[in-house]
């Protein structure tokens, strides 16, 4: 009884807050319910990607221009169509969260049936772009999306503590979507290498992100490892990844002694911070030391990639 009072309020303070929001402009609504910036930050690795390729293969950029369109507005489809059916799904869970409780799909600035007609069209259409490059890179594509809306959103965020790890996979295909579209074969243990780097650096980034928002995650029931486990148990976990991400550096040694430097460094740096931070942090400043490495261990390594790719490419070096 308590319990239906409780949600009973929640609803009301929801609909006040909803009703005081000021409007926003069909163009942010639609930047929202597609999330841009998510679409942003995972170009960046499909570029990282699709550059590496040209490298390895020694391929043009310029004779491969049409493929490098594509392969940008396919990518931007497919991931801003796996956004609006996130959006989508977890309207209920989304309206108790604090960071996004002002989602358009969440105030009724969009709606469902919109939302529907946007993600599916999207989906079509880049997937259809990506097929323009290679059948490969098409089915990358559609791989990415159907692991982060079924086995993700629709199964394991709700159920368990290993919805970070499911998740991770979908979040993990732009660079093999951005090899594939130059060359139809993932089969080199450089993008083997920036695949599985890709794969791991996700569940410390995202421990992180559910230590700084654990009431958020527990007032909408969802099994974040910090919030089932524990601090301690999340802090082992995510040594455990940390130290497999050491151990992944060494795959880019079969195609540049330089680039598996430079990600050796950062993972062997984001190792020793989190056991040293351990010691000295609380958990909330450990979590945030911990998320802000994580963004620049990525920014690092994806630059690093493709302006070596491309001096590469340019120089013939």
């Amino acid at each position: 009884m308590k319990q239906t009072i409780m949600q009973s309020t929640t609803k009301t303070n929801h609909h006040a807050e909803q009703a005081s929001l000021p409007k926003q402009t069909f163009v942010a609504i639609l930047s929202q319910t597609i999330k841009t910036g998510i679409i942003k930050s995972n170009l960046i690795p499909m570029f990282a990607g699709l550059t590496l390729a040209l490298y390895t293969y020694d391929m043009s950029l310029f004779d491969n221009i049409p493929e490098i369109i594509l392969a940008f507005i396919g990518s931007f489809l497919v991931i801003g169509a796996a956004g609006a059916f996130n959006n989508l799904y977890d309207r209920d869970i989304d309206a108790i969260m604090e960071r996004t409780k002002s989602r358009p799909t969440v105030t009724g600035e969009v709606k469902p049936t919109f939302v529907l007609v946007l993600a599916s069209s999207m989906a079509i259409l880049g997937i259809g772009a990506l097929a323009l490059t290679t059948p490969l890179a098409a089915l990358l594509g559609f791989l990415g999306l159907f692991f982060y809306v079924v086995p993700y959103t629709m199964w394991t965020k709700r159920r368990t503590i290993y919805n970070t790890e499911v998740g991770s996979i979908s979040g993990a295909m732009p660079p093999l979507i951005g090899w594939a579209a130059i060359y139809p074969d993932v089969t080199h243990p450089a993008i083997i290498g920036l695949f599985v780097v890709t794969v791991i650096w996700q569940m410390p980034h995202f421990y992180a992100i559910a230590i700084r928002k654990h009431d958020e995650y527990k007032a909408a029931n969802v099994p974040m490892l910090p919030v089932v486990k524990g601090f301690e148990r999340t802090y082992i976990q995510t040594n455990i990844y940390l130290a497999i991400l050491v151990v992944i550096s060494f795959l880019f040694g079969t195609l540049s002694i330089g680039l598996m430097l430079v990600a050796l460094l950062l993972s062997v740096a984001w190792f020793v911070l989190s056991i040293t931070g351990y010691r000295k942090m609380d958990k909330e400043k450990w979590a945030k030391s911990m998320f802000i490495f994580s963004l620049i261990h990525m920014t690092v390594l994806f630059s690093t990639i493709i302006i070596y790719s491309l001096i590469g490419i340019f120089f013939n070096i």
